[in-house]
């Protein structure tokens, strides 16, 4: 082999290349270290509503390293996305000293039934909403999605009536329950059941929505409880006070 100058050469020529991919590595390493060109700005983008760059700055000191062309953007992004009310970022280098972020935040729709809150997209989040009144939601673990869309469908429907849900529920043998607020239904139950193939949950609360003028309006007091499982119409029950009075009243006469 010691006599191949053929094959001496290509070895010489390995290591040749070798050698300058570690000096290039080296070098590369050394500038993407070095304290020439230092990030000194970031800047914020984004709806901020819960998000200040105090916040940030304090969230990323010590904890990013490199100058402008070694910060690892990756890493910017993992540790804001740590934040509360942080959904989702975006980073960039803007020459010569600075890094662009894009903050996209949660937007609260609702709270789940351990605390958390819940995003529009059916996400949850752990954040302090302050005093806000939010609609509670809850289910099995993995049905945060499907609940949300859920409750988005039923206030469309529930809309008319100048109702909205103030609670969803999803129980783990699959039935839905939807409690409403407002002034004129606060309170009420609506027992929607479980899904069918033959009338979807929707089908059965746009029923209710388009009869209720001229059936459960028509009593002029509050309702407690409705069950909406029938397939051809649905039973009322008003509250506990109102049928002590309607009792009394027939023991009177």
């Amino acid at each position: 082999m010691w006599h191949n100058a053929r094959l001496l050469n290509a070895i010489a020529d390995l290591l040749y290349l070798a050698a300058a991919g570690v000096l290039f590595w080296l070098a590369v390493e050394a500038g993407r270290r070095a304290p020439f060109l230092p990030v000194r700005t970031v800047a914020l983008t984004g709806d901020l509503q819960h998000v200040d760059a105090a916040t940030v700055r304090a969230r990323l000191e010590g904890r990013i390293f490199g100058n402008f062309f070694g910060v690892e953007l990756a890493d910017v992004r993992r540790e804001l996305e740590q934040l509360p009310w942080v959904r989702r970022v975006a980073v960039r280098r803007e020459w010569p000293d600075r890094l662009v972020v894009r903050i996209e935040q949660h937007v609260t729709l609702a709270r789940w039934s351990d605390g958390r809150l819940v995003n529009r997209f059916g996400e949850l989040f752990q954040a302090d909403p302050g005093d806000a009144k939010l609609p509670r939601l809850g289910g099995p673990p993995g049905s945060e999605r499907e609940v949300t869309r859920r409750y988005l469908a039923f206030r469309d429907l529930l809309a008319p009536l100048g109702a909205e849900p103030a609670q969803v529920l999803l129980s783990a043998r699959r039935a839905w329950q939807v409690k409403l607020g407002g002034p004129e239904h606060a309170e009420l139950v609506l027992e929607l059941g479980r899904d069918q193939a033959r009338q979807s949950l929707e089908e059965r609360l746009a029923r209710f929505v388009a009869a209720y003028p001229r059936t459960a309006a028509q009593l002029n007091q509050p309702l407690a409880y409705v069950d909406l499982r029938y397939p051809n119409g649905f039973a009322i029950r008003v509250p506990e006070a109102v049928e002590e009075r309607r009792n009394t009243a027939r023991k009177r006469t």
